[in-house]
């Protein structure tokens, strides 16, 4: 439930629902590939450059987790130059990492670069159990002495880190980008089997290509890296988020709309392509990017979150708005993280009819969704939220509207630019406590 706390203002999106989406929209750089490139940054003493930068709450914390580590950021509109001279700090307390999980990949880095780092287990959303414990295995078979006390991980690596030949029992994003900057800066050749092939992964590895690392393999389960005593400064600009292009173009299916959704390599969609088919979208490629139309009904489909190329478990929540106006019965089963149905009470709330059981949920499609006070619970249930509201009957607002600010870049301007009518407002908490928990 919101915290009572009287003239306190909140923002919310209030959305106008109903209208058919058109035009196009350009998508941001990644989020999930600007993080951690953002951290390998570390590894060098020379200035880099990183162009397409999203405008996200997620990249000005990891900035200022940078910047407390010593480097020097100057920003040029959506491209940033960072530099970090030396290691003025080598301890990221709760405090700094409590609110993005993905600021615990700066453990490698410090450990390689410093040979040392004391940093507390992350926060971040609440949709389930992501534990770290395979990054810590393999810092430590790297050579890395670690030891957890109350929350924080203390490691030091005097002598340095070795390469090794490791198996991940999970393809685990954040431990492939872990040991990627970890063996960057350390000489001879790590090997990781059962690595993550998400293209996240294949554009961190470009970055440290041309820092001077020596990596083949990125976006195959096996990935080899090279690494070296000392690493360069680098000039890269930042794919384009395939996350927030899936986004746009279930804004277009489930408005029955026409959208062209630029900016992204279609490719990084992996099976969501052939998802959209399936429910009758008509996709046609366009260059660096994709049209999307839906002229007829939304079909049901049966389907299951899984590691690149599979079905993005980022996408489930967006996904699952959609098909809450399906012609029949879905089920979308979420193997990745446990508690990623948050949203599921907030679209009922909505005029979804949504049974949960266990990691399995049936959507039985509904003829309309009506607007309604709702509440984002992470980064994407909030869009799932936002997508719900654009084709529902009504005006409906959306709080807790921080989530959206870490994932979706200039959110509304780029759906106002479709035809949308979405805006941002403050409003006092008296007049919003009454959405309930």
């Amino acid at each position: 439930m919101l915290d009572y706390n009287p003239g306190r203002m909140v923002d919310f999106l209030e959305i106008k629902g109903g209208k058919r989406l058109s035009g196009t929209v350009t998508v941001s750089g990644a989020k999930n590939a600007a993080l951690p490139m953002l951290m390998a940054t570390l590894l060098t003493s020379e200035e880099c450059t990183l162009s397409n930068i999203p405008n996200l709450l997620d990249v000005d914390l990891t900035l200022g987790l940078l910047e407390h580590f010593g480097a020097e950021v100057n920003y040029f509109g959506s491209t940033i130059k960072v530099k970090t001279p030396k290691l003025k700090a080598t301890e990221a307390s709760y405090s700094l990492v409590k609110a993005l999980r993905a600021s615990f990949w700066v453990l490698g880095p410090l450990l390689a670069r410093g040979r040392a780092a004391r940093v507390a287990l992350p926060g971040g959303d609440a949709i389930g159990t992501r534990p770290v414990d395979i990054h810590l295995q393999a810092l430590t078979k790297m050579g890395a002495d670690i030891s957890l006390k109350h929350g924080v991980v203390f490691a030091s690596a005097p002598n340095g880190l070795r390469p090794i030949e490791i198996d991940f029992h999970f393809a685990s994003v954040g431990a492939t980008h872990q040991v990627m900057m970890a063996a960057a800066l350390t000489p001879g050749t790590t090997v990781i089997r059962g690595a993550a092939r998400e293209p996240e992964i294949v554009a961190l590895a470009e970055m440290l290509t041309q820092m001077g690392a020596l990596i083949e393999g990125a976006g195959s389960s096996v990935v080899s890296i090279t690494g070296r005593e000392s690493l360069d400064g680098c000039n890269i600009k930042m794919i384009g988020d395939r996350i927030e292009a899936g986004t746009f173009l279930l804004a277009g299916l489930i408005t029955r709309g026409e959208v062209e959704v630029k900016g992204f390599n279609p490719d990084h969609l992996g099976e969501f392509i052939s998802i959209l088919l399936d429910m009758g979208a008509i996709l046609s490629p366009r260059e660096n990017g994709l049209l999307i139309k839906q002229e007829s009904s939304i079909k049901p489909i049966k389907i299951r979150t899984d590691i690149f190329p599979g079905f993005a478990t980022d996408l489930q929540a967006p996904l699952m708005a959609a098909l809450c106006l399906a012609r029949g019965e879905s089920q979308i089963e979420e193997s990745i993280f446990e508690g990623r149905f948050g949203h599921v009470q907030e679209l009922a709330r909505m005029g979804a009819n949504i049974e949960v059981h266990d990691r399995m949920a049936t959507i039985m499609g509904v003829n309309s969704l009506s607007a309604a006070p709702v509440e984002a619970k992470d980064i994407r249930g909030g869009a799932s939220l936002v997508l719900a509201s654009l084709a529902a009957d009504g005006v409906s607002r959306i709080f807790e509207i921080d989530h959206l600010r870490r994932g979706y870049a200039n959110l509304e301007a780029k759906l106002s630019g479709l035809g949308a009518e979405i805006g941002c407002k403050p409003e006092e908490i008296e007049d919003a406590i009454a959405i309930g928990c």
